[in-house]
């Protein structure tokens, strides 16, 4: 069991939530998260090539789309307790298509939003989890704290 942390420590320590999970793979890999506090998707490029396995491709995303990423992850939250009440079986899970109207609507509306764009910019991503459950509406159970990769801080200087 990974160790803890309260959220007004998270926060004096600079980490920051993140709010929606798209794809997991060993880790977070695709999201939407707060970044200096502001909303940002994250991907993790590369992970499945041998990248290093917390260097995130990120990207601003607007107050609009932030609410219709919340509104689709509401959906799925509601579902995955469902499921995990035993009430649900997986064949039912929104993301497959034609289960929820409104999710796949969604999914059509945030499709562009979540391609990454040529002018993202990387940055490295440390992870800290809080003792909440797994998947809430209000976000994830673990936190980000940005910064950029060594060898690029050291061009920086």
């Amino acid at each position: 069991m990974a160790e803890t942390w309260d959220e007004q420590r998270l926060i004096a320590d600079g980490f920051e939530r993140v709010y929606v999970e798209l794809e997991w793979y060993d880790g977070p890999r695709v999201g939407l998260a707060d970044i200096a506090g502001e909303p940002h998707y994250f991907d993790g490029y590369g992970q499945y090539v041998g990248d290093e396995a917390d260097e995130y491709r990120v990207w601003p995303a607007s107050s609009a789309v932030v609410e219709l990423e919340r509104e689709q992850w509401a959906i799925y939250v509601s579902w995955n307790e469902c499921h995990e009440a035993g009430k649900v079986g997986l064949e039912s899970h929104p993301g497959h298509g034609g289960i929820d109207a409104r999710y796949d609507e969604l999914d059509a509306l945030l499709a562009p939003h979540r391609q990454v764009p040529d002018d993202a910019r990387r940055l490295v991503g440390e992870m800290r989890f809080d003792a909440g459950g797994r998947y809430r509406v209000e976000g994830m159970d673990y936190w980000f704290r940005w910064g950029v990769r060594a060898d690029e801080a050291a061009v920086d200087h």
